[in-house]
């Protein structure tokens, strides 16, 4: 009777477009849609802290490492501590969690500013989603925020035996494409400025003097790897063997 009585509420309030696009996406009826709404705020959009993702970014984000690694300790009983440090570290990190929230399409609900097109090739949407768990659990409570990681994270996009596979480093990936056919490479700080209390990087890539990507991130490291990841893309490189 509550649940429905809690749906009815929202098929008259007037963030039901959001409340149905949640839906969708959680897999459950949100109780209080502020939480998600925050969660969805880039900083970008609202500089002020309390109005924006990123305390829900760090409270989501300690959530999520929590439930992974009792996810991996029970799921691989044999296997060693590095063995589940380091894929905790593959599913956590801003790279898999980025295009988890693509794949989701989560980036149709962020707010951010989207007259800066460094943005969208930045983390900003993984970011959102770790805000998202943290919304989810401060809305459901934990046991709830568990159920929705491994059922609308973990079993839908996380595949182990891939990740066990593969090489998220872009930046080593790229290095050793252009060194192996001879190219000239530079990663070059073209953009820095402050949002809020962060500043953001974007490094742009030449290859034998022309730029072929650019990335941005909240550093230098971040910046470089989201322009590798998008040149690599752009030129087709296939684990750095390609040649063009």
């Amino acid at each position: 009777m509550r649940r429905f009585t809690s749906r009815l509420l929202h098929l008259f309030s007037p963030n039901k477009e959001l409340v149905s696009q949640l839906e969708h996406l959680l897999g459950f009826t949100p109780k209080h849609i502020p939480y998600y709404q925050l969660a969805l705020m880039h900083r970008s959009k609202i500089e002020e802290i309390a109005q924006n993702n990123e305390r829900l970014e760090f409270l989501g984000d300690a959530i999520l490492g929590s439930i992974i690694a009792d996810y991996l300790f029970k799921k691989y009983p044999y296997e060693t501590e590095g063995y589940l440090t380091e894929m905790r570290s593959r599913i956590v990190r801003r790279e898999t969690l980025n295009n988890i929230a693509l794949r989701m399409g989560l980036q149709k609900l962020v707010q951010y500013n989207q007259n800066d097109k460094g943005l969208s090739r930045s983390h900003i949407f993984g970011n959102a989603l770790e805000a998202m768990i943290g919304a989810v659990y401060l809305d459901q409570g934990f046991h709830k925020t568990k159920s929705y990681i491994l059922k609308q994270i973990v079993k839908p996009y996380i595949d182990i035996e891939a990740l066990e596979n593969s090489d998220t480093n872009y930046k080593n990936q790229f290095l050793s494409w252009a060194q192996k056919n001879n190219h000239e490479v530079s990663f070059d700080t073209v953009d820095e400025k402050t949002e809020g209390t962060r500043k953001v990087f974007t490094i742009a890539i030449s290859l034998n003097g022309d730029i072929v990507s650019e990335g941005s991130g909240f550093n230098k490291k971040e910046a470089g790897q989201v322009a590798a990841q998008a040149a690599i893309d752009k030129l087709s490189i296939s684990n750095g063997k390609n040649s063009q």
